[in-house]
């Protein structure tokens, strides 16, 4: 059950450390908005404070979920090959993808439905740093799980631990192009229903054509691949494990996850303005 942060919760976080002087008659109405920094932290532990305790268990499951797939595909992949690097990679991200595209989609959507997008429409908040703010919340929870998951994932598969310090780039792009575009369909979705429906499309397509050997697909998935934002946060990932690491294509593909990640926030920001003045 996905927990709605109250709006004075939120504006507490907000309140001004110095009592400010009285509002003339014109400024009753209104109270000044708040800065998009303090904003954003204000929201972003709200959402992590209140949904830690709903997540957690979600958390377990998107690591197991993960570690079976890698369980399940140490049958039919060599250790230590290519087919080894995608897998591992794929099963790391998709920890990401379960929590920062699915879970949020369903988060916005039941929001949006329940009327919750009121609380934050009395703030003086911009709509920037809500959407930022609950994914960067979500974002943080996919933390631990892609850790564990890439740790036991190289063991299984006996790849080098050397490079796993590229995940601290991976996470945060990846999640930041997923949390957008589950954002998005959440708050584009009519019904919650389809908000959850099309969460879980989301996440099976970052499972089908994130974790699966690119090389053992027809071409036109190969093409479909290619639109899957963190397709490219895998590849990042996948390529540290050769030898010596071709970093240029490593810093390439991590900057289009950061362009895409861009993009799928501003959609979402501009979701949230469409959703909110209804």
């Amino acid at each position: 059950m996905s927990v709605v942060p109250t709006a004075p919760a939120v504006a507490a976080e907000l309140a001004p450390a110095r009592p400010a002087p009285a509002p003339g008659p014109a400024e009753e109405a209104l109270a000044p908005r708040a800065r998009f920094l303090p904003a954003l932290a204000a929201v972003y532990r709200a959402q992590l404070s209140r949904a830690r305790v709903a997540r957690i268990p979600l958390l377990f499951v998107a690591t197991f979920q993960s570690i079976g797939i890698m369980i399940l595909m140490r049958g039919v992949v060599e250790q230590g090959g290519r087919e080894a690097q995608a897998v591992v990679a794929g099963s790391a991200v998709l920890v990401v993808a379960f929590v920062a595209l699915n879970l949020l989609a369903q988060y916005f959507g039941q929001l949006r439905a329940a009327g919750g997008l009121d609380h934050y429409a009395t703030l003086p908040v911009p709509p920037a740093s809500v959407v930022l703010g609950a994914a960067g919340a979500y974002a943080s929870f996919t933390v631990p799980g892609t850790v564990v998951t890439a740790v036991v994932g190289c063991a299984m598969f006996q790849l080098p631990l050397t490079h796993l310090w590229v995940l601290a780039a991976v996470i945060p792009l990846a999640g930041a192009a997923l949390a957008g575009l589950g954002a998005a369909l959440g708050l584009l979705a009519p019904r919650p229903e389809l908000a959850t429906l099309l969460g879980q499309l989301g996440m099976s397509a970052a499972l089908l054509l994130g974790v699966l050997p690119a090389d053992r697909m027809p071409e036109f998935v190969q093409w479909a691949r290619d639109l899957l934002p963190s397709t490219y946060g895998v590849e990042a990932f996948a390529r540290t494990f050769a030898e010596h690491p071709d970093w240029g294509v490593v810093l390439l593909d991590l900057g289009v996850c950061a362009a895409v990640g861009v993009a799928s926030l501003a959609v979402a920001t501009w979701a949230y303005r469409r959703a909110a003045v209804r």
